[in-house]
């Protein structure tokens, strides 16, 4: 078994219009045993910039320490919040620094520009290489299953509503199929407005609770079965709006 698969976990970010999201699951394990079912894989940069981090799990801490001592230096100096762009540059030195003996994780970035509001994803492998891109990316151990369902669920211009749904589904069904990740996922939308991205949410007690951070919103699923009447399936839109009924407030 390969040491990046030792933990599991899985990562994705997804772009839409004006919009960005970024998911993980939130198993933390030992090959096949597993330990907790809240490790933190995705860490805050900034009001609008998530770094999603999968691989073995002393390096995903370690990486994201020395980001978050790194990012605070950045901001003492300049006086202002990192871009998504500066951040990918950073995090590939980090790495890059390491390459003889690479920290095991392969990030995942994704947020909106301070200024421009523009949307960014990108993901870097073991020794800091970017690949950019202007739909999804991807990282962890089900890595093929989430492209197939990314291929599939993807489509160009999505609402942050949207947006939600199809990267819910898309990472539901992939650790589904993987032995080592799951036991539920956290998902975070982030729009550049600034009202609640799903405003239909709004005062609904125990349904579809936001945790606001910055101007993001956090989803966590619960792991309750979905309601009667919401088989799962892939793709079914009917079947993720059920489980929303399902989510808790972190």
């Amino acid at each position: 078994m390969s040491i990046m698969s030792y933990n599991g976990g899985a990562v994705m970010a997804m772009k839409g219009k004006d919009c960005v999201a970024i998911a993980a699951d939130r198993r933390f394990g030992i090959q096949a045993q597993m330990v907790t079912t809240d490790f933190q894989k995705i860490f805050p940069m900034g009001d609008r910039l998530y770094i999603g981090l999968a691989g073995l799990a002393t390096d995903v801490q370690t990486v994201a320490q020395r980001l978050k001592f790194r990012l605070n230096l950045y901001e003492l100096k300049e006086g202002r919040q990192i871009k998504p762009y500066t951040l990918m540059s950073m995090v590939a030195n980090l790495l890059y620094e390491k390459r003889f003996g690479p920290y095991y994780t392969e990030p995942v970035i994704a947020g909106l520009d301070p200024k421009t509001f523009q949307p960014f994803i990108c993901s870097l492998d073991l020794i800091g290489c970017p690949m950019v891109t202007d739909d999804f990316v991807v990282s962890g151990t089900c890595a093929e299953q989430m492209y197939g369902m990314c291929e599939s669920l993807w489509e160009p211009d999505m609402d942050p509503e949207h947006l939600f749904e199809t990267i819910s589904q898309a990472m539901l069904n992939a650790v589904d199929r993987d032995a080592v990740s799951g036991m539920g996922v956290v998902v975070h939308v982030m729009c550049p407005r600034e009202q609640p991205a799903f405003p239909e949410d709004a005062g609904r007690p125990g349904a579809g609770t936001r945790i606001s951070m910055g101007q993001s919103q956090e989803y966590a699923f619960s792991h309750g079965p979905a309601p009667d009447g919401w088989g799962g399936g892939m793709g079914r839109k009917a079947t993720l709006l059920g489980r929303r009924d399902h989510f808790q407030k972190k």
